[in-house]
């Protein structure tokens, strides 16, 4: 090997490190210490104050007074910029409001999220006083949920393409989930999955969501460009 290829690996290898760090901060509501970073990401604490610095350099994190991180001001100009360059939020949102406003369970758009996680991109909570725990941002298991069946089976040449799927209890034992995908000009953009309470999912409930769910499925796949001959509504 020689040393430039050397060198271009080592340099990947601390960009996917670095990227790591702002995953973990991303993960936690409140700032992370760098006992919090080196628990999170397994990495050396030299490691993490080396990429922590050229983070700071480049505004990714912020170092305050008590020596713990948070997300710097340029994380939250990536962030305005996907919102402006994304249709997503101006399609979705509205969806999932409207859901909600039928009397659904709380409403959640996910995409995939590297090869074992999904990505909860937006989330409107429904009307009900409890609520299953989960909030936009939050980065969850591909092979638990309704949603994460759908991305996975979806994402999958030869899976089973049930147009809707029912969980109960995968992810939290309380907890259940009906989800559908959503489709772009390309294929498969993600899944809308409704949650809730385990006990709030009987026969009839479920039967109502789900044909409010396709519909508003293949609404937004149409508003998205997806194909016809992809979407399935109720």
């Amino acid at each position: 090997m020689t040393d430039n290829t050397a060198g271009k690996q080592e340099g990947v290898a601390a960009v996917d490190r670095a990227f790591q760090i702002l995953g973990a901060l991303a993960q936690r509501p409140e700032p992370s210490s760098l006992a919090d970073l080196a628990r999170d990401t397994g990495f050396y604490k030299s490691t993490i104050l080396r990429l922590c610095a050229s983070l700071e350099g480049a505004g990714y994190l912020t170092r305050l007074q008590d020596g713990h991180y948070v997300l710097g001001g340029s994380a939250l100009r990536l962030g305005l910029a996907y919102e402006r360059q994304s249709p997503l939020r101006q399609h979705v949102v509205p969806v999932l409001q409207d859901l909600v406003a039928k009397g659904t369970e709380s409403a959640s758009f996910h995409i995939r999220h590297g090869k074992a996680e999904r990505l909860c991109l937006f989330r409107v909570n429904s009307n009900h006083s409890t609520l299953d725990r989960v909030e936009a941002g939050a980065v969850l298991p591909l092979d638990k949920g309704a949603a994460g069946r759908i991305l996975r089976t979806y994402g999958t040449p030869k899976g089973d393409l049930a147009p809707v799927a029912l969980s109960r209890g995968e992810r939290d034992p309380s907890c259940a989930g009906l989800a559908a995908p959503v489709f772009g000009p390309a294929g498969l953009i993600g899944a809308v999955s409704l949650s809730g309470p385990n006990d709030r999912f009987t026969e009839q409930a479920v039967t109502r969501m789900q044909e409010l769910l396709l519909a508003a499925t293949a609404q937004l796949s149409l508003a998205l460009g997806g194909l016809r001959s992809n979407i399935k509504s109720g």
